[in-house]
Parts: C-alpha cells; structure tokens; sequence
C-alpha cells in the first residue's frame, strides 16, 4: 500500500530540486548570421508567417501555412531539398559550440539525428530548421516523470489501472491515517 505513496514523493521531491533539469531539458538551436544585405520578402497570402534566415548552408526561407511549415530556397521559392550528411555535421557542429561539454563531438548521423560522443542525441527538424535535443539524462528524468504519474508498463490500459489502484491506495492510506489520528484523541 505504501510503494505508490513512496514512489510519489520521492519522485515529487526530485520534481521539486530538479537536479539536471538544464541540460536535460536545454533550447539547442541552429546558429544563424547576419544577413548581407535587408531582404524583402514576396507577398504571398497564404504564407501566415516568414523567416529568413542564413547559417553555414547558406540562406534559407521558412514560412508557415494553414499545413504547417515548409523550408523554402529564396531565390526560387521551391522547397529545399533535405541537407545531406555532410551539411547536417556543419550545422549542428556550429550549433555544439554553444555547450561542447554536453554535445561534445558528433558520432553517428542517420538521417537528420546525429548521436554524439557524450550520448546525447539531437533530431534536426528541416521544415522548421529548429533542433531537438535529448540525452540520457532526459530519459532518466522522463523516468522519474512515469514512476511518478504511476505509468509503470508503457501500457495505457495497464497503466490506467494501476494508476487507480494506486490513487485508492493512497486515500486509503491518508483515510487510515485520519481515522488513526481521530481514534487515539477519542480515547
């Protein structure tokens, strides 16, 4: 009765101290330069915003539809192709430099998630030329964050059980614990 009123508050208390929360859960994003010159953009009414944009690849044009986002090539105002291999090592190699300690070097790419020698892995989302990060210690914390709201399996429907059983066993308990206070000041 009490291993979901344990596990709730230890792992509510390491909610509270979030000890590793800044790496884990750190903005990385694409690095970007000045533009040569001002740059003015095409009109385009179904475009409900515009970015433009030059890294290391060159310039890029990202607008935003009523479907989503879509990386646009300036000068032609076709979608840009995704960037090989190489250009995604360039890109996010510049973007490491904003925390070496954590990204170190890249290891591995495959595809647009590179894998880097201190295991954090970082997916480059190319419509929207953001980065996602994430590492070991997100996936300790993402652990915490299960055990805590009683997700236990990774199974809905299991989970949902348990995740009742162990709130009936935590009134239960607090309930137990009121009657017990209660009953000793009647005697």
């Amino acid at each position: 009765m009490l291993l979901p009123f344990v596990g709730w508050a230890i792992t509510g208390a390491l909610f509270f101290i979030k000890p590793g929360y800044s790496g884990a859960y750190e903005t990385l994003i694409v690095k970007t330069y000045p533009l040569d010159m001002p740059v003015t953009l095409p009109s385009n009414p179904a475009w409900l915003e515009a970015r433009y944009l030059k890294t290391v690849l060159g310039e890029h044009l990202l607008v935003r539809t009523a479907s989503g986002w879509t990386h646009l090539d300036p000068k032609t105002l076709e979608g840009k192709p995704a960037p090989s291999e190489a250009d995604v090592r360039a890109l996010l190699g510049e973007a490491f430099t904003a925390n070496p300690e954590r990204y170190g070097h890249i290891e591995r790419v495959d595809g647009m998630t590179v894998t880097t020698d201190t295991g954090v892995r970082v997916t480059l989302n190319w419509p929207r030329l953001a980065l996602a990060q994430r590492g070991r210690d997100t996936d300790r914390i993402d652990g915490i964050y299960r055990i805590h709201y009683l997700q236990w399996t990774g199974l809905d429907a299991v989970d949902k059980v348990l995740g009742a059983v162990g709130l009936v066993l935590i009134l239960t308990l607090t309930g137990l614990g009121v009657w017990l206070l209660f009953r000793s000041r009647a005697v």
